[in-house]
């Protein structure tokens, strides 16, 4: 079950009521490049649509309980045409209910590779290519998943969580400009020292 915390909140004692973006704007050197990393793995080239890529980063969000994570990203996957309520359906139940049989493996994995790592084999990945996917998607699923586990222990670990209206424009801003587009607003916050729209509650 995922905790109930106070909105707008870190446990970081410099911004106790900041937000996730108050953390990327202290510290840009590491988000930065994180966000264009997730441009190119997220929007970039690849063998999943955006919509199914989106969906894995919620479902393994929704794995880690990462309330947060799982509500910005399954808002987003949902308005890039993911059924709604299926990544809490798949979440809640390991039969994978309301996903084509080929996604299957897919799901199985990242679902492995978050809960167990260390039990992956060779097996699974042979079930996704045998399910008709290529090499490269087996990397692609592979790396959001380890994305969205590095993401979802940034903001569990550092004790951030939001408002429905803050969330709601976070998802806004990642369907408008992207992940780049959090860079942009970074930016230009750092240069100019006006407060992002995003911030308001």
């Amino acid at each position: 079950m995922m905790k109930n915390k106070p909105s707008e909140m870190t446990y970081l004692p410099s911004i106790p009521n900041g937000t996730l973006f108050d953390i990327f704007l202290q510290y840009p050197d590491f988000s930065e490049p994180l966000h264009i990393f997730l441009e190119n793995l997220l929007r970039g080239p690849s063998p999943f649509s955006e919509a199914e890529r989106e969906m894995i980063a919620s479902y393994v969000s929704g794995l880690n309980e990462c309330r947060f994570c799982c509500t910005a990203h399954t808002a987003v996957a949902e308005a890039l045409g993911t059924p709604e309520g299926l990544v809490r359906q798949l979440v809640d139940n390991d039969d994978l209910p309301g996903v084509e049989e080929k996604f299957w493996p897919v799901l199985r994995y990242v679902r492995k590779l978050t809960k167990k790592p260390a039990s992956i084999e060779q097996s699974d990945i042979d079930a996704i290519l045998e399910a008709g996917w290529t090499e490269e998607a087996v990397v692609h699923a592979n790396l959001i998943c380890g994305a969205f586990n590095l993401f979802n222990r940034w903001v569990e670990g550092l004790g951030v969580d939001a408002s429905p209206n803050y969330v709601k424009a976070s998802v806004k801003q990642l369907l408008a400009g992207g992940y780049l587009g959090v860079n942009e607003m970074i930016k230009g916050i750092l240069t100019n020292q006006r407060k992002p729209e995003y911030r308001s509650a």
